[in-house]
């Protein structure tokens, strides 16, 4: 494990694997482990680089309150928002040699796509970024409803709520009965505090209409994600000038870990495609 020091001064711990260009792999809830079935099928061709989130894994965090970059500039503060977690991207991103492909899943593509509007990256990949559009961002109340379960002491319920709107699109009708089987259950409760903050700063963003994103783009999805995910990567893809769109049948939010053979496949084609045509050009 190796680590770096973010523009706050938090530490961001981070592992490393393999020999060649840098791809970068942002997790969303969780922690690095999250990628540990993808990490082989790139490790031979790139250097793979996997940092935990602030506050997650083996990464420190920040102990001002989430509350102290609102109605601040980002550089005029130093407590928990997006920004705080896009300039931890760009710490691994000095520390790694060479402009690197972008990889996020989740909260971790929209980390993302926000850092590639100001950082030098070669290629972003996102599969359903944590971006809420349209009538489903204007009515969210996730975190409302989280809040108030933590008022009230009950972490794991407010975990659940989040769980089932996530993952399920809030249509879990036995979220307890899946939770059995589901592996990271209940340890994830212990990151519910960290998981409210993260919703809050998703629900406060606001994709731009012409993102400032150069570089080449996939953005990815599963037919059995949840439906306002399915819907706002849509509107990502188009947003972005030089985007395309893959989606997998069967496959739900955790499409990475779910289906790793097809989604590195798609990814691998989608380098390989773009380096041809710069060669070509």
């Amino acid at each position: 494990m190796q680590t770096v020091t973010s523009a706050d001064g938090t530490s961001i711990a981070y592992e490393q694997y393999g020999d060649g260009s840098p791809l970068i792999l942002l997790h969303g809830g969780g922690t690095r482990r999250y990628w540990k079935p993808i990490v082989p099928q790139f490790a031979h061709d790139y250097t793979v680089v996997v940092p935990d989130r602030r506050g997650r894994g083996d990464s420190d965090d920040a102990t001002q309150r989430d509350s102290a970059c609102l109605g601040s500039k980002p550089q005029q503060s130093t407590g928990y928002c997006l920004e705080r977690e896009i300039e931890d991207v760009h710490a691994i991103i000095d520390a790694v040699d060479g402009d690197p492909i972008l990889f996020g899943h989740s909260f971790g593509g929209l980390q993302a796509i926000e850092t590639a509007r100001t950082a030098p990256i070669e290629k972003l990949v996102a599969y359903e970024p944590s971006v809420l559009t349209g009538e489903y961002r204007d009515q969210a109340n996730l975190v409302a409803r989280m809040q108030s379960q933590l008022n009230d002491g009950r972490r794991r319920d407010a975990m659940k709520i989040h769980l089932r709107e996530v993952i399920h699109g809030g249509k879990c009708e036995n979220i307890d009965q899946w939770l059995q089987e589901w592996p990271a259950w209940p340890a994830c409760v212990e990151h519910v505090e960290n998981t409210v903050r993260m919703d809050r700063a998703v629900e406060r963003y606001s994709l731009p209409a012409t993102p400032d994103v150069d570089s080449p783009a996939l953005m990815l999805t599963g037919t059995d994600g949840p439906a306002h995910l399915r819907d706002s990567v849509r509107v990502v893809n188009e947003a972005l000038p030089n985007s395309r769109l893959v989606e997998f049948e069967g496959v739900s939010h955790f499409g990475p870990t779910e289906a790793p053979d097809r989604v590195t496949a798609a990814v691998r084609d989608f380098i390989d495609t773009e380096e041809t045509r710069n060669r070509m050009a």
